[in-house]
């Protein structure tokens, strides 16, 4: 792999270095499309993977170890894991698989589903954390995807406006939900209604990059019953407002 960014795992606090980190990186190092990190008690990097290096236009793990995501992305690319890295650690509470917008430097945005867990102690304390952002893609040939679920898709993405639900998804596509949700998952790496929200959110990005419209016109184009409801579920999938995407 690429030597200008593989570096030993150093300076990693005791009670997190219970788990063999140093094996975890060498592992996770050769996944192009997966950036992995272990963080402190602190939220502090103690282990990455080149991938998040690189994703942050950087050099070596040393400019990103000892670092919060805060203090090596702007705005609120490094703010929302940051605050999410402070609810796991606080709770306990795992988040999996959350659909997000994250940066790829320089200025590529990728779709990721993000996974956090909590270290603990052997006597049951959080110590730390781990972790992974894997990039969504479908490593699939289109010959693959059964005709009707395709045509669906396709007609989803080109009327927007329609009220779609997972429900909605497997009648059309002529599945029983429980076959539809394996095959998304599948293809997409995500469930129905993280693949709705997937694709309604990347559209709505589209078009504040690319067009003059209005953050309401583009909330009704998408699909969204009003501005605030687009605006919450915009948030939610990429840490910012829709006008500071817009913006940035």
């Amino acid at each position: 792999m690429n030597s200008r960014t593989e570096e030993p795992a150093d300076s990693i606090p005791s009670q997190v270095s219970s788990i063999d980190i140093p094996l975890l990186e060498r592992l996770f190092d050769q996944s192009l499309d997966t950036a992995f990190f272990v963080k402190d008690l602190d939220g502090r990097y103690v282990a990455v993977n080149n991938s998040l290096v690189e994703r942050h236009g950087l050099k070596r793990k040393s400019a990103v170890i000892g670092n919060r995501p805060c203090d090596i992305c702007p705005g609120d690319f490094g703010r929302v894991p940051s605050e999410q890295d402070a609810k796991v650690l606080r709770t306990g509470k795992p988040l999996i698989n959350h659909l997000e917008m994250q940066w790829h430097r320089p200025h590529e945005p990728v779709w990721c589903l993000t996974t956090k867990l909590a270290i603990h102690d052997s006597s049951g304390k959080i110590i730390g954390l781990v972790g992974f952002s894997r990039d969504v893609r479908a490593p699939v040939e289109p010959h693959e995807i059964p005709i009707a679920f395709a045509t669906i898709l396709e007609t989803f993405e080109q009327n927007l406006t329609t009220a779609v639900t997972p429900a909605w998804l497997a009648k059309q596509s002529k599945l029983s939900p429980q076959r539809l949700a394996r095959l998304t998952k599948r293809l997409f790496g995500m469930t129905p209604s993280q693949l709705i929200t997937k694709t309604r959110i990347a559209a709505a990005s589209r078009l504040l990059r690319e067009t003059g419209k209005s953050v309401s016109e583009i909330a009704v184009d998408c699909g969204f019953c009003d501005h605030s409801a687009f605006a919450r579920t915009f948030r939610s999938a990429t840490g910012m407002t829709p006008t500071d995407f817009r913006k940035q």
